[in-house]
């Protein structure tokens, strides 16, 4: 197989589904259990599936879904759907999860978050939660006809290949390229530190080559930022302060106006392209650039991991804390073996 992916096939995805209420505008598959990763953990079995389904009304469908699996949701659901649609879209990275569920015969996590939020993550990068997720190999399971949707995840994907053009040197590989997109939701996540393997976004990468490819390929044939040499996996990059210039000017806008926070002078109020502009000509851009992510995803990570003890409950939350440790640790064992 040119295409390497885990043994859960889409039936088994939609039977899954078959169990939530209808209406998704958007519900994929992803990670370790959807594709395979390289590592010291990597084929580990009965791992959790992970899913995130995006609705137009969130209020409705927990409503919904508190009705066919109410025992899915911690204590929150005493105070019912309007508590928690407000907890889903006021705090952390407005997803909610529900984690740790039997869902025909597999242990499952599905995160939801509405329509409209998800699209200003794709086009705005906000939190980079569920858009990071996007720039990785997914399973689309259910997709609605919202041409708003389809368009911010093409953009999307067009920014992580801007962002990555901005940290890599001018000659690099297919590879690296990919590893650098992969690793754009991880900047600054503490989770790195604390329950992730160290080289987790390597390992998401090297057996997954061709899905990124998929991917990304018609985005770098069509880019005049770049000179792509497909047979060879090569890429040769512009880097010139003009074209620096033209690929931050192109970012996400919460993107753009963390670096120029970064850049500010105190005392001194300077537009956001004047600042961008200071930018493509510092040799040190792409570290700017790391920063400026890093400023996004931090704090979402940080709000988000900590609203899960609210909607997964302490003694879910515990034991899978503790499965993350655990995994964490048996890749350093290996390591160290």
């Amino acid at each position: 197989m040119s295409l390497h992916t885990l043994p859960c096939s889409m039936a088994t995805f939609r039977r899954i589904l078959a169990n939530f209420p209808d209406n998704l505008s958007l519900a994929f598959a992803y990670g370790s259990a959807v594709y395979l990763q390289a590592g010291p953990n990597g084929g580990r079995k009965n791992v959790m599936l992970d899913f995130v389904f995006s609705v137009d009304d969130p209020v409705t469908w927990h409503s919904k879904n508190l009705q066919k699996n109410r025992n899915h949701y911690s204590c929150l659901r005493l105070f019912g759907p309007n508590v928690i649609a407000k907890v889903q879209n006021n705090y952390g990275a407005g997803i909610y999860y529900n984690a740790m569920i039997k869902c025909d015969g597999k242990l499952i996590k599905y995160g939801v978050i509405s329509t409209d939020t998800l699209i200003q993550d794709l086009l705005n990068w906000d939190t980079l939660y569920v858009a990071g997720r996007l720039q990785k190999p997914v399973r689309f399971v259910s997709f609605s006809e919202n041409s708003l949707l389809r368009t911010a995840l093409d953009r999307n994907l067009k920014s992580a290949v801007t962002a990555a053009f901005l940290m890599l040197p001018e000659s690099c590989s297919e590879e690296d390229l990919f590893v650098q997109i992969a690793g754009l939701s991880y900047s600054g996540d503490f989770r790195m530190l604390m329950g992730e393997e160290k080289k987790k976004v390597v390992n998401i990468v090297k057996p997954n080559i061709p899905h990124f490819r998929e991917l990304y390929c018609s985005i770098l044939r069509s880019d005049p930022q770049v000179v792509y040499k497909e047979n060879q996996g090569r890429l040769e990059i512009d880097k010139s302060p003009e074209g620096q210039f033209t690929q931050l000017m192109t970012l996400p806008k919460t993107l753009q106006q963390e670096i120029s926070y970064l850049m500010g002078t105190p005392g001194k109020n300077r537009d956001v392209e004047e600042t961008l502009l200071q930018v493509a000509h510092d040799p040190d851009c792409g570290n700017v650039v790391r920063q400026g992510l890093s400023g996004i995803v931090r704090p979402s990570s940080v709000m988000q991991s900590t609203k899960g003890l609210l909607t997964a409950g302490l003694r879910k939350s515990v034991i899978y804390s503790s499965m993350k440790l655990q995994k964490m640790y048996t890749g350093w064992s290996k390591q160290k073996s």
